[in-house]
């Protein structure tokens, strides 16, 4: 067997990322052959990313790409955030954000080759090898139109994509960041459901009716509770966060502009995180429960 030396492990680290013992170990599985340590490191990657996929991943990261009138969000999640913040991740994301803009949905983007030659999915695994954790490219959210389109995320942890008809790119991003900081669930009264009114119509009916009344006063102060509840959920009816003066449907209508649609994603939504009892976990390994 070939004697391994520093040299070769400090390349195959220079090149895969991996550890010093797994790099000395897969040249020695390989006889000194640095292709096939290499091609050996991938490969126990993807085993040790399937072992970890059961695991929950709730952190993690958003990131956004745009080129020309096309713009993309990718949740990509770990399972903490001290990882999160870890370099291999954050390379591995940006690149992923990248990747996403010409892809049309997740699966597709996991076959999507990146830069290094890897396809997305590939370089996942070899970054569960190296950071040790379970990482999940989880979702995207892709707008593509001859409309303007902005993108913005918010510290990581939230991001936006607006689609406007009229109005410009920093109208569109500022309205983007509005919707991260306020996340209303409509653009516009038009948008809210039928059946949203009419069950606030009961509620707001239930709140007024031993008041003693007349009906016709009644109605009117139904229809004020209603409109004030559907103006704070939507986007239109809220004060702009960049000039509180004015409502978000006072500065399109000053644009011209309108909003078509609009994207909203945040890390970890929707999934349920595993709540460890750390006293409870020590007791059992003391077998004192």
């Amino acid at each position: 067997m070939a004697e391994i030396t520093a040299s070769q492990v400090k390349e195959l680290r220079e090149r895969t990322g991996a550890g010093m013992m797994e790099c000395k170990k897969a040249l020695t599985e390989n006889n000194g052959d640095i292709e096939a340590a290499a091609d050996w490191l991938r490969k126990t990657g993807l085993a040790k990313a399937d072992k970890k996929a059961s695991r929950v991943a709730a952190e993690g990261r958003i990131v956004s790409a745009q080129a020309g009138n096309k713009a993309v969000l990718v949740e990509i999640n770990s399972e903490t955030d001290f990882v999160a913040k870890d370099g291999n991740f954050l390379a591995f994301t940006d690149s992923v954000g990248q990747a996403a803009v010409d892809a049309s949905d997740v699966e597709a983007l996991k076959a999507t080759k990146l830069p290094s030659g890897e396809t997305v999915e590939e370089s996942r695994a070899a970054v569960i090898a190296k950071v040790g954790e379970n990482v999940q490219v989880r979702r995207m959210a892709r707008i593509e139109s001859d409309n303007t389109v902005a993108a913005y995320v918010h510290g990581g942890r939230i991001g936006v994509i607006v689609e406007l008809k009229g109005g410009n790119a920093e109208l569109a991003r500022g309205l983007a960041m509005h919707v991260a900081a306020m996340n209303p669930p409509y653009i516009s009264p038009a948008h809210v459901p039928a059946e949203f009114v009419e069950r606030e119509k009961e509620i707001a009916l239930a709140q007024v009716k031993d008041t003693g009344k007349p009906q016709e006063i009644l109605e009117k102060m139904i229809s004020g509770k209603i409109a004030k509840t559907i103006n704070e959920l939507c986007l239109t009816g809220q004060p702009y966060v960049l000039d509180t003066n004015q409502t978000v449907e006072q500065a399109l209508k000053a644009a011209g502009a309108e909003v078509v649609t609009f994207v909203r994603l945040a890390v970890g939504e929707g999934i349920e995180k595993q709540t460890d009892d750390f006293a409870a976990e020590v007791m059992k390994q003391a077998g004192l429960a």
